[in-house]
């Protein structure tokens, strides 16, 4: 089979989580067609370069590339290009929700206003679909009630164990670069309100250890003010580093991965974290309920009081913090790509046995 698996302005998303995600879904297509799987991916929907378009037209070649099935992580004006161009040729369209008006609130300025009608659209867009795909039962209700007109099915998001393998090697060199000392309370992600920023800042100024936000952060007009006041101004023991060029880096420098989010689909970074044996602290979310035990592979907290008890225990106990981080890699390997892979390949199957 051969897939049109499309992702908009991939430069512009190659730090976010959907790019991740989508980079995880093209990894694991491409493992398992080395392994002999009839699967093969296009990741533009041109058969060339844009500038050659007009020489395949005149010579009667199709300007698009050939495709058994479509499938889109993005929901912009490219990926409604992808989505008509499958609906009109009767070719299969599956689409990623890695969007919701919920978590889109708090990223940046003006979101939480432009949360309403970016639902009223995304309902529109996901339900032209064949086959909506969500990574959490979580997503997957929020969608139900919007409600998308389309069945929606879930898959993990997955995480590559592959690509963070030898994180090991990395601590002494990004301990040494962000001058960092005991245990360290640490997040990888974009720098949002939403992701807990205030929580975070806030719960390090009730202690001196040292807190360190490894992810991008701009100053721009879109930048909302909570973002640009705490990044200006943090507690002393808080260090924002900006991107970092090796994520391998920024989880072996840490010890305690400290997630405080208000929303989420699902949680790559956490995965993450737990691939590398750290342990975690979450918010008491129902999407981490789905994925998670509060402790077995992670301590989860209700209010900023339980995340100092909670902080406080792992920095007082290395062994807790070995026991926990021991189980979270046995979660994480449950998310290895080979499922995400799997998953994706059974789903295009059964579209195309319908299509037939």
């Amino acid at each position: 089979m051969r897939v049109l698996h499309y992702l908009e302005c991939p430069r512009l998303l190659r730090h976010s989580g959907i790019g991740t995600a989508a980079d995880h879904q093209r990894t694991a297509l491409s493992r398992l067609g080395e392994r002999g799987v009839d699967v093969s991916v296009a990741t533009g929907p041109l058969a060339g370069p844009p500038r050659r378009v007009p020489a395949r037209l005149a010579r009667g070649d199709g300007a698009v590339v050939d495709y058994d099935l479509a499938h889109c992580n993005t929901v912009g004006p490219g990926s409604l290009v992808v989505a008509r161009h499958a609906r009109l040729t009767g070719r299969p369209l599956v689409v990623h929700a890695h969007v919701t008006r919920e978590d889109f609130r708090g990223s940046f300025r003006g979101s939480n206003r432009l949360a309403g009608p970016l639902g009223r659209y995304l309902r529109r867009f996901y339900s032209q679909a064949d086959l909506v795909l969500c990574p959490s039962e979580h997503t997957k209700r929020l969608l139900d009630g919007y409600p998308v007109e389309a069945p929606v099915e879930t898959v993990t998001n997955g995480v590559d164990l592959d690509a963070l393998a030898g994180y090991e090697r990395f601590r002494e060199p990004y301990r040494e670069r962000y001058d960092l000392e005991g245990v360290v309370v640490f997040t990888v992600g974009n720098v949002f309100e939403r992701k807990g920023l205030s929580t975070f800042c806030r719960l390090a100024r009730h202690g001196d250890r040292e807190f360190v936000w490894f992810g991008p952060f701009d100053h721009g007009p879109l930048t909302s003010p909570t973002v640009r006041r705490w990044t200006r101004h943090p507690p002393a023991n808080v260090t924002f580093t900006g991107w970092v060029e090796n994520r391998r880096g920024a989880f072996a420098a840490g010890d305690v991965f400290l997630f405080p989010t208000r929303a989420e689909n699902q949680g790559i970074a956490v995965l993450e974290a737990m691939a590398c044996r750290k342990p975690v602290v979450l918010r008491d979310l129902p999407v981490f309920e789905e994925f998670f035990t509060d402790g077995v592979d992670c301590l989860t907290c209700a209010s900023e009081r339980e995340f100092r008890e909670a902080l406080d225990r792992l920095a007082a106990d290395p062994g807790l913090r070995r026991r926990l981080g021991e189980r979270a890699r046995e979660t994480a390997e449950r998310h290895r790509l080979e499922v995400v892979g799997e998953g994706l390949v059974e789903r295009y199957r059964r579209l195309l046995d319908r299509s037939r």
